[in-house]
């Protein structure tokens, strides 16, 4: 069930208007009742694989809490493995698979494993990582074990942010679900907000931009430097107008039935560095990342060698965790590269700033650093997108001859494509500038709230995109 869809709209409705009529104590059943059928509309079967890692870190975190020892640690590998296991025989057999295969091959061997012809589980990652940050925190003692199964449950399964995150923590969402959630209407108010908001980016901007995207990534080998570069621009907007409006409808969702999740974006692309980039980026996976594995290896308190080598890893582990291909494992080890590259040369970069005298332009240079910090992650997400690296080198180099004219067969896409990117940034612009809020959509005059209302929603309805186009973190 997509959240641009109409399906989702009715579910929506009546989950949320059941949810406060029934009592507090009914409430958690009708939400994990709703999850399962919620998840249930993609592929049915695959909810066992669910009930199944569902039940073992359930016990795994009651046997951790009342075990001391060695035992505690060997519950917590227990469910690590089963949750770990899953996630690669799912994700990653094919593809460590096939890499075997070719590594034989060039030993003149045959490889004897089969392949297996076998659907990704729709979000398998994210529920993934959000279970599994329950047994550390419950081993860390940070988390007492949920005694109540129903709630666990819930807590894995929660239908808005099931599917693409935010991957919560369970210190920021069990205790919600034990508590009592009044109706309150300026809540209710502003998760519509949200709700709204990521509606108009992904179907005006997102899925606009997806048109163009796919049609020049798809048939690269047609079409020329500039279009390719065009293309590439376009998808770094799209990935993220189409990431950032699946968690502001999930956030928007939880917060109108009275939940709060974390926020997962905080405007990347007005980021000066690649470090700061990051820590505005999916930040519920970022700071995943950082609490269970960069610290887990020393973080930077180690050599300095070593400290580069752990921020290395780690993103190279991040760009497998998008997926089972080698352009994923580039494009984190890019990012990798490129944040190891800028602590290296912090002190030339400085040197060389006051040298050309940008040191003395902040403005200026605040705004050199905005485009390098943005050209760095479009480059990189080239490969995010290629359909492989082959493809990725393919456009890479057409864009560095940059010979020939931009493309376009469809003048009216264009014109929205541009209209719908004008429009993101000046929000965002307005954000981080003048305040954190949507400012029209915020405004202390009602008329000009209830205006930018009736703007936006004719805006979807006159160009948006209805073609029930998936969420593309949907396939992570």
């Amino acid at each position: 069930m997509l959240f641009n869809s109409i399906q989702f709209a009715i579910f929506f409705i009546v989950v949320t208007c059941l949810y406060f009529i029934l009592h507090h104590k009914y409430r958690w059943f009708l939400l994990l009742a709703s999850s399962c059928y919620f998840y249930m509309a993609f592929v049915p079967i695959y909810i066992l694989i669910l009930g199944f890692t569902i039940i073992i870190d359930y016990y795994a975190g009651i046997y951790i809490e009342k075990s001391e020892g060695k035992r505690r640690k060997l519950f917590l590998i227990a469910s690590l493995l089963a949750n770990i296991g899953v996630l690669a025989a799912f994700k990653y057999y094919n593809f460590l698979n096939e890499n075997l295969s070719i590594f034989l091959n060039g030993l003149n061997y045959k490889n004897p494993i089969p392949y297996i012809s076998i659907l990704l589980p729709i979000g398998l990652s994210f529920h993934t990582f959000q279970a599994m940050s329950y047994t550390i925190e419950v081993y860390r003692g940070n988390q007492k074990a949920e005694r109540h199964f129903g709630i666990y449950a819930l807590y894995v399964m929660f239908y808005p942010q099931l599917v693409a995150g935010p991957i919560e923590r369970p210190q920021n969402l069990i205790h919600q679900f034990h508590e009592r959630q009044y109706f309150n209407y300026f809540r209710v108010v502003e998760g519509l907000k949200l709700i709204l908001w990521g509606i108009f980016k992904k179907l005006v901007i997102a899925d606009r931009l997806a048109i163009y995207v796919n049609a020049v990534y798809n048939n690269h080998s047609h079409h020329n430097g500039p279009t390719l570069l065009l293309a590439s621009i376009f998808f770094a907007i799209q990935i993220y107008c189409d990431f950032s409006a699946y968690s502001e409808i999930a956030i928007g969702s939880a917060r109108v039935m009275g939940f709060e999740l974390m926020t997962n974006f905080k405007r990347p692309y007005l980021s000066s560095s690649i470090a700061e980039f990051w820590k505005r980026w999916h930040i519920s996976l970022s700071t995943w990342f950082k609490d269970y594995l960069y610290i887990s290896l020393g973080g930077n308190r180690v050599s300095i060698p070593r400290w580069y080598l752990n921020l290395f890893l780690v993103f190279i582990i991040s760009g497998l965790w998008h997926g089972a291909n080698w352009t994923f494992i580039i494009w984190g080890a890019l990012n990798g590269f490129y944040l190891v590259f800028a602590i290296v040369t912090l002190n030339l970069r400085n040197k060389l700033s006051q040298l050309i005298g940008f040191n003395r332009i902040p403005k200026i240079n605040h705004i050199f650093q905005l485009l390098m910090t943005f050209t760095l992650t479009s480059f990189a997400f080239i490969f995010f997108r290629a359909n492989n690296v082959s493809d990725a080198y393919s456009i890479i180099s057409k864009i560095a001859k940059c010979s020939g004219t931009i493309y376009y067969d469809n003048p009216s896409t264009m014109i929205y494509s541009f209209f719908g990117i004008l429009l993101l940034f000046f929000v965002e612009g307005k954000q981080e500038f003048y305040g954190s809020s949507i400012s029209f959509l915020h405004n202390k005059h009602w008329i000009v709230r209830n205006l930018t209302y009736v703007m936006l929603i004719v805006t979807i309805f006159l160009i948006g995109v209805f073609d029930g186009g998936q969420f593309i973190y949907f396939q992570f």
